[in-house]
């Protein structure tokens, strides 16, 4: 890795940034610092206070065990419950099936989206079904601040990951499960699904490969992977960087529903899945309204976890409440993802802000109470700019890990920037939060 020594700072910034991504795409790790035809990652670092980082870990383990709570009722419900929080009626008999008590839970590898604004840390949102900036938070972070001398905020993280799949694979075998196969998969064309599962596999340290999606079969009720030389291989573990919600409306070129048909291999306990259902479950933001209908109500939480919900959520519910109480709220897709499909309407009623997306309109909406995300400045390729900064906060295992920082508009979208961040010792020339 480059080291920029104090006379490579008064490098450009395209100079800088080539310094450290050039070595990084020729590694083979992160190869997509540019997306779209646009800058991705950014070349400056962050300085992250030390009292916030320590803060968003108290938050997200604290919120974890808020949601692991929730979704083991959530998995004992009806199916009027399932069907309010927005979850495919095929994934129901999957989403009940519960596991070995030493499973992750919610879900093995999640991230909660926060906003930070003065004293306040808000969840925004649980990525608990396919999280991606993985790579980013786990690797590139400590290249980018091993460049300019930093303290990595990240530093081991990594292993947590391998604690964490090997937790899930033996919860999955105390469950009786067969855990001999084990297959990673996403899309083979898409570089950050594809580049994410294969860090995550290298990570897990478990016996196993990598497949595209489209190698997957199921016949026999099994699952199983097309090799390259002929014969068909069963899967009994599948990590999938594919959404549930979009498994479920899988189809083949015949029309045969594939995505179906693997839900009831998943609910007769034929497949594991890692993230399990639960993380799915969790995924929902109906949860979230969930939650907070329970805590408004003052039931089922202990007077800690009620002061938890207060502390870090933001009143959400399945109903639009804030149109008539001048309050700005959030419209918000169920299971929308990178901002598709969101607004931000004033307490006026106006759109101040809309994604433009349709991707995600046709799912039932939740209306959050808004909060602004705050605003600073940063380089890029284009020159100095200002942008609104969003946290993000691993929850490994079950555990706080990693966080992430990126900037974008009101809305954080899949264009917006990857912000490097450090532990930065007063002195040593940071400016307007950034090197």
């Amino acid at each position: 890795m480059v080291y920029l020594d104090s006379n490579e700072h008064d490098r450009s910034y395209a100079e800088r940034r080539e310094a450290i991504y050039g070595t990084l795409r020729a590694e083979g790790t992160f190869t997509w610092d540019s997306m779209y035809g646009e800058e991705y990652a950014l070349a400056g670092l962050y300085r992250l206070d030390r009292t916030l980082h320590q803060r968003m870990h108290q938050a997200a383990d604290r919120l974890g065990q808020l949601f692991a709570k929730t979704v083991q009722i959530v998995q004992l419900s009806d199916d009027s419950l399932l069907e309010e929080l927005g979850l495919p009626r095929s994934a129901f008999d999957a989403i009940r099936v519960s596991l070995d008590p030493s499973m992750p839970a919610p879900t093995v590898v999640g991230r909660f989206d926060f906003a930070v604004n003065g004293q306040k840390i808000k969840m925004l949102e649980f990525n608990s079904d396919t999280p991606t900036g993985i790579v980013e938070a786990f690797y590139v972070n400590g290249e980018v601040c091993r460049a300019y001398g930093a303290e990595d905020p990240n530093a081991d993280c990594w292993s947590a990951i391998k604690q964490a799949f090997g937790q899930a694979v033996e919860a999955y075998r105390a469950s009786g499960y067969s855990t001999r196969h084990i297959i990673f998969s996403a899309l083979d064309w898409h570089e950050e699904d594809a580049g994410t599962t294969r860090y995550l596999l290298r990570q897990s340290g478990l016996a196993s490969e990598f497949a595209a999606l489209s190698d997957l079969r199921v016949m026999d009720d099994r699952l199983w992977v097309q090799q390259a030389d002929g014969p068909l291989k069963p899967v009994d573990i599948w990590y999938r960087l594919h959404a549930l919600e979009k498994l479920a409306e899988d189809r083949d070129e015949d029309g045969y529903p594939t995505g179906e048909h693997v839900l009831r291999l998943i609910a007769e306990r034929k497949l594991a899945v890692i993230n399990p259902p639960s993380g799915f479950t969790a995924q929902t933001k109906a949860l979230q309204a969930l939650i907070w209908n329970l805590h408004e109500a003052g039931q089922f939480y202990t007077d800690e976890e009620h002061e938890w919900i207060e502390a870090y959520m933001l009143p959400t519910y399945l109903e639009n409440r804030f149109a008539d109480r001048n309050i700005p709220y959030v419209v918000k897709p169920i299971y929308g993802r990178e901002g598709s499909g969101v607004s931000i309407i004033d307490g006026d009623g106006h759109t101040i802000d809309h994604s433009g997306e349709q991707e995600y309109m046709e799912q039932p909406m939740v209306y959050q109470q808004y909060i602004e995300l705050p605003s600073i400045e940063i380089e890029t390729l284009k020159g100095w700019t200002s942008g609104r900064q969003l946290w993000g906060c691993f929850l490994i295992g079950g555990r706080p890990s990693a966080v992430i920082s990126r900037v974008g508009g009101h809305i954080t979208n899949n264009i917006s920037y990857y912000l490097p961040s450090g532990f930065w010792e007063e002195g040593k020339g940071l400016t307007n939060g950034t090197v």
